[in-house]
């Protein structure tokens, strides 16, 4: 494929923009070349500015469950916008989506939105700061929340270190109150709270992992969680932001049957425009402004553009009984086909999936965090990921990102990857 404008692109983007991207992860600094830049999209594809066309298996970085340009949420979008596009009033709108939103998911009695996952998060824990008057908060090494201080953090030697700044900016008092877990090791949560009695104000974590690939959550883990967090007096928060309205309606609370204490919304609850949200029972969400000590504030929160395009992609997610029945079997069908080529190949690989997340490691370990995520051939991804690229499928440029799926995808779009796969993987190396 040829890759011309793109590169011209990107050339005068590298001018007045920092790495010529607005998001680091799009730069293709994890499989080197340069990145492409999207010209337009439909369905299940994606064309670029060189015309080339890509089956997408990133779809926006999730939200784009239905694929894109889904025709409601475009209709949406364009009839809402007619009438104005921000007010900085309440409207009737964001009623109707939060009602929507807290009859779909279990747990929630009232919902915040706001404009990314990223505030989302920083937003819930700061709400469970003020709720339970304590600072300190247990993340996961692997586990990404948005760029909000509070996340950048790394771990220190020991099994409960206190973090250290990940980040030039970042300050050592910010860091002190991030303790960071191992995931999937319940042991060592056990340890912080016992290293750390009466101060652990919430543990937050994506319940299945999509930052270091897809990492599911062991059996028993999370509600194991849970019974740490209510004998502690501390708060569990998912940060749902990719799972979300993705794994079921009711997202992983519904799949796993663990009710988390807050629930942090993103992608899919924005139809492919900038939303955030986070939810929680009446008792903690009423100590949010106004009514509550807890401030928080935006003042494009509620847009009425973002609104209405969520509210018809939740629609269109609630009313379709079958919905997830069909990305889970488009799924499977996709890892059974993978498998099938990269065994014949006589690769070694580990495939994770849940729903319709779904990753490839170039290794046979088990990958259950984020230490495990990295024994990989990163060499081998580079190969993988330009070889599809280059065959016209288009995942995402690093190989600590999970795969999304989309209904959009037909089976001839399924066999067309698995196909590439095939051809691909006589291209790496055993």
């Amino acid at each position: 494929m040829l890759y011309q404008r793109s590169s011209k692109l990107f050339a005068e983007a590298e001018k007045v923009i920092p790495g010529g991207v607005n998001s680091p992860v799009r730069a293709f600094k994890g499989v080197g070349g340069t990145p492409v830049f999207a010209k337009s999209a439909k369905g299940a594809y994606i064309y670029d500015e060189d015309d080339n066309k890509y089956i997408d298996y990133i779809n926006s970085w999730g939200p784009l469950l239905l694929g894109h340009a889904f025709e409601p949420v475009v209709n949406a979008v364009i009839e809402k916008a007619k009438q104005g596009t921000s007010f900085g009033m309440p409207t009737e709108l964001e009623t109707k989506i939060a009602e929507l939103a807290v009859a779909m998911v279990p747990n929630i009695d009232k919902i915040r939105f706001v404009n990314s996952g990223t505030e989302a998060c920083m937003s819930a824990i700061r709400l469970a700061r003020g709720y339970t008057n304590r600072d300190k908060i247990i993340k996961f090494a692997g586990c990404y929340h948005g760029h909000s201080d509070s996340f950048l953090i790394q771990a220190g030697s020991g099994l409960s270190t206190f973090g250290t700044p990940n980040s030039p900016g970042v300050t050592q008092g910010t860091a002190k109150d991030t303790i960071l877990a191992r995931y999937n090791d319940l042991a060592h949560v056990a340890e912080i709270f016992e290293s750390n009695k009466n101060e652990i104000a919430a543990i937050i974590i994506e319940p299945v992992a999509g930052n270091m690939g897809c990492v599911p959550p062991k059996p028993g883990f999370l509600q194991g969680l849970k019974d740490l967090c209510t004998a502690n007096g501390a708060l569990l928060i998912f940060d749902e932001v990719m799972t979300g309205f993705r794994l079921a309606k009711g997202g992983a609370q519904q799949l796993f049957g663990v009710d988390a204490d807050i629930v942090a919304f993103g992608k899919v609850i924005g139809g492919g425009l900038p939303v955030g949200a986070f939810a929680a029972r009446n008792e903690i969400m009423n100590y949010l402004a106004p009514v509550g000590p807890v401030y928080q504030a935006g003042t494009l929160a509620g847009n009425p553009l973002a609104m209405a395009a969520g509210l018809a992609m939740l629609e269109a997610i609630n009313n379709d009984k079958d919905l997830f029945t069909r990305l889970e079997e488009k799924t499977a069908y996709l890892e059974a086909g993978m498998r099938k080529v990269l065994t014949a190949a006589g690769l070694k690989y580990t495939i994770n999936r849940v729903g319709s997340m779904i990753s490839v490691f170039f290794d046979d370990r088990e990958v259950v965090d984020f230490e495990t995520a990295g024994y990989g051939n990163n060499e081998n991804f580079k190969k993988f990921f330009h070889g599809l690229l280059e065959r016209g499928v288009y995942i995402a440029p690093s190989s600590y990102e999970t795969w999304f799926i989309t209904d959009a995808l037909t089976y001839a779009d399924l066999d067309q990857t698995i196909a590439v796969v095939a051809e691909v993987a006589t291209l790496l190396d055993k």
